[in-house]
């Protein structure tokens, strides 16, 4: 991990001026200091045990993405599922495959990678959960989260050589992923990713709640319920079903037309 003397890429649609008021800075801020994990912008693995199961079964991960990779093209851009995103990743170089999120599980995703799946389920405050995955030249803008609820959480899956090629800014600090590692950081930080190399970079993306004492601890779970139910999330779930439901059509046509005809079948 390194300090970054480079200038930030920003979006051309800045962030809403209430989440950089400087009250509203105080309130997280305070928040992070309330938290056993602190207020840092990155995290030490030792404050979440269950990432110690993720990293000594991350080949067992990488085989299931592995297969997923196979039609990388298929599937869904992270701003298909959540339109706003546009302003931070605007083209199709940021694919997604999703696992659950915030009370919807992509069951479907889940059968298909089981023994990551039942990985997933024993994690503490699992919020969200997929395989992020960047295209060859691909930059996240600089962008930050919203909720101080929130741990961020990567597991290095694919992570092209050398390391200095993919990183991460996390407020004025790099980091680079590792294959089987993890990487745990405040989103509530602004921050930005690249990846320069002519190969895909994944990780497994979790979002975890924050651990509180009471009452935030309280607090913080009836927060993340009611996200369940805020119009960001509702359309999210909607366009995921959507993509879900017109990918299937299309595998079913396709597996119609490469079925073989009797003639061909006898000529073989």
């Amino acid at each position: 991990m390194s300090f970054s003397a480079t200038q930030p890429q920003r979006p051309e649609t800045p962030l809403h001026p209430v989440f950089d008021h400087p009250r509203y800075r105080q309130v997280e801020a305070w928040l992070g200091q309330a938290s056993p994990v602190g207020n840092s912008p990155f995290f030490e693995k030792d404050q979440f045990p269950w990432a110690y199961d993720l990293e000594a079964n991350w080949l067992v991960i990488r085989q299931e993405l592995d297969q997923v990779l196979q039609h990388v093209n298929a599937l869904p851009n992270f701003k298909d599922i959540m339109p706003r995103q546009q302003r931070i990743s605007p083209d199709d170089g940021w694919k997604t495959y999703y696992f659950c999120a915030f009370g919807f599980i992509a069951t479907q995703n889940c059968q298909q990678c089981p023994e990551t799946w039942k990985l997933l389920q024993n994690i503490p405050g699992l919020k969200v959960a997929f395989f992020s995955i960047l295209a060859p030249g691909k930059h996240i803008l600089e962008h930050r989260g919203k909720h101080k609820g929130l741990i961020r959480y990567h597991l290095g899956l694919i992570v092209p050589q050398p390391q200095t090629k993919c990183g991460i800014r996390v407020g004025n600090q790099i980091a680079h992923w590792e294959e089987g590692e993890s990487l745990i950081f405040d989103d509530t930080y602004y921050h930005e990713a690249w990846n320069r190399s002519d190969r895909y970079r994944v990780v497994l993306f979790l979002d975890i709640a924050r651990p509180f004492y009471f009452p935030l601890s309280w607090v913080n779970g009836l927060v993340s319920r009611l996200l369940v139910l805020s119009p960001l999330v509702k359309q999210a779930k909607a366009n995921y079903a959507h993509w879900e439901k017109q990918h299937e059509q299309a595998k079913q046509s396709s597996q119609t037309l490469s079925v073989p005809s009797e003639k061909s079948l006898n000529d073989r």
